[in-house]
Order: structure tokens, then C-alpha cells, then sequence
């Protein structure tokens, strides 16, 4: 059986992967590191438990290895991790696989999109413009970690995947903008008859 069928991949699992190389450490660490370094940004971890249940498979799969624990004021003791051979090769061929080979992820936004003719260009006008706002304010959030990665004197490397979560940010509102343009412009229009009438004609050549 090969690394890959043995240790699911996924970007939480390489997060902990690749913080337990820097060192061992217990998940709360791990949790801090995250939001420290705004990889919250980039790695779904609104779920709290998300983290958790990742290194139970992580440790379940030997990827990772109970190192020992470590005293918490009055708490349980925290449980420090530290990473296995078998973690270590799996998180540097993560990393690459997922450099090198685009994969395919089904989000929710180009779905909708498929879907648009549910609705009408006023209102798709409408939410897009609201879209464009909240991407707005994501772009905003990102300029002040420039500003503080700036002011900290981080090299270029520790800002890349801000980088390059902003150029695609930018890429999406001024497509997003110029489609509202169109549909301002009645250059993009369409009714619920119009597609009917539409898919029917498709049929009849298909017949």
C-alpha cells in the first residue's frame, strides 16, 4: 500500500505536518500558529474540532507520534506531537503534488454561477455588487498583513500566499464588475421564456 492510500490529504493535515517539522508541539500551538501566521486565510479551520480530528488520523495513520506531555496550570496536560518519517515524506510530497498539479475543486460560487438563468440580471446585478463588497473587505484585511509583514521586515516568501490570495481576489471583482457592466448595458440579458424557448430549439436539432 503506498503513502498516499495510507494518510489522507488535506490542507489542515499538511498545516500540522509541517509545523510539527519546525518542532513538537501540543494543538493549541498549532491553533496559534495558525492565526499568528494567517494561515486561517488560506486553511479552513472555522470548525475548532477540524484541527483535532486531524491529528487523531494523523496520529492513527502514523504520521505523527505522541512525544509526551506538557503541564497546563491546572488543566488536563497538554499532549505534544512530534512528526514520524512517515509524516515527513508525506508533507514534502503534499507540497508538491499540490504545486505542481492544478486540482480540481468544486466551490460553491462557480456552481451558482451555473445557475444564474434561477435568476434575473437585476438581481444578479444586485448580488454581485454585494460580492464585490465583501471581496472588498477581504482585500482590505490582506493589505494590512502587507502593511505588518512590511513594518516586521518579513521576506517576500512568508507573503506569498497572501500574494497571491489578493491577485486572485482582484482578478474576481473586475470580472465581477464587468459583468454588472454588461447587464447594465444590456449587453447580458435573459428571461426564463428566452431560455425555454431556447433549450426547446436545442432539442428539436438534437431530434
Amino acid at each position: 500500500m503506498t503513502m498516499k492510500n495510507t494518510i489522507k490529504k488535506s490542507p489542515v493535515a499538511l498545516a500540522v505536518l509541517c509545523f510539527l517539522i519546525e518542532e513538537p508541539m501540543h494543538p493549541y500551538r498549532m491553533q496559534q500558529l495558525i492565526k499568528e501566521r494567517g494561515k486561517d486565510e488560506v486553511i479552513n479551520v472555522r470548525h475548532r474540532t477540524s484541527i483535532y480530528q486531524t491529528i487523531e488520523r494523523l496520529h492513527r495513520d502514523g504520521a505523527i507520534a505522541i512525544q509526551g506531555k506538557k503541564k497546563n496550570e491546572g488543566r488536563p496536560d497538554l499532549i505534544v506531537y512530534e512528526i514520524t518519517d512517515l509524516g515527513r515524506n508525506a508533507a514534502y510530497s503534499w507540497i508538491r503534488e499540490m504545486i505542481s498539479k492544478p486540482a480540481q475543486e468544486f466551490l460553491e460560487f462557480p456552481a451558482a454561477v451555473s445557475f444564474l438563468a434561477m435568476l434575473t440580471p437585476q438581481d444578479v446585478a444586485l448580488l454581485f455588487k454585494q460580492r464585490i463588497d465583501a471581496l472588498e473587505n477581504t482585500l482590505a484585511r490582506l493589505q494590512d498583513q502587507f502593511e505588518i509583514g512590511a513594518s516586521l521586515g518579513l521576506p517576500r516568501l512568508f507573503l506569498l500566499e497572501a500574494e497571491y490570495q489578493r491577485t486572485l481576489l482582484v482578478a474576481e471583482v473586475e470580472w465581477l464588475q464587468s459583468v454588472i457592466a454588461d447587464i447594465q448595458s444590456h449587453k447580458l440579458t435573459w428571461s426564463m421564456e428566452e431560455l425555454r424557448e431556447k433549450a426547446e430549439q436545442i432539442d428539436n436539432r438534437m431530434e
